[in-house]
């Protein structure tokens, strides 16, 4: 699939297959999401991978509102989408390098989560990216090292059914010229 393809057929998937994901295949999305680009290349973002039906089901039950307790009830894998701590938006000697601070973490984590969805999407795997969680319960859970913090949790799976095309903003909305 070319990339315009890619970015114009990608859609967030919440119903998925029962069907498991080879191993190999999700080495390989994280292979390629591993290629973006980084805050003075910190390559901040680490990724776990559940596909154990078991942390799923605990996830869902203990750490996630009803939305998205069903979204992870039925994928068959996620990827928590963690963060090394003070690594991007931070001068070596730990202090912010912009007023953002560590902003910058979760610019380089979400450019890191579009790709892995985008190569998810050319190899044929569905994808939802799920911010509403609850960060301390999840993190406990995953077992996030203390040098990291929980990010994002991305579900997945070979999608069950058409999903329903969204209309997004056009460039008039979108767009200014200065």
């Amino acid at each position: 699939m070319d990339a315009i393809s890619c970015i114009e057929e990608r859609q967030s998937v919440r119903k998925f297959l029962s069907k498991p994901i080879d191993r190999d295949l999700i080495t390989k999305l994280v292979d390629l999401a591993g290629q973006i680009p980084s805050w003075k290349n910190a390559q901040p973002t680490r990724y776990a991978v559940i596909d154990s039906r078991e942390i799923l089901d605990r996830l869902a039950e203990e750490a996630t509102p009803d939305f998205n307790s069903r979204i992870l009830r039925g994928a068959p894998a996620a990827v928590a989408v963690t963060a090394v701590k003070k690594r991007s938006g931070f001068e070596r000697d730990g202090s912010p390098s912009t007023k953002y601070g560590d902003g910058y973490t979760f610019f380089d984590c979400g450019v890191a989560c579009q790709t892995f969805c985008l190569a998810a999407k050319d190899h044929g795997i569905g994808t939802v990216i799920l911010g509403v969680f609850d960060i301390d319960k999840a993190s406990a859970i995953l077992n996030v090292p203390p040098e990291e913090e929980l990010i994002a949790l991305i579900a997945l799976g070979y999608p069950d059914g058409e999903t329903p095309k969204v209309k997004k903003k056009d460039h008039e909305k979108l767009l200014r010229w200065l």
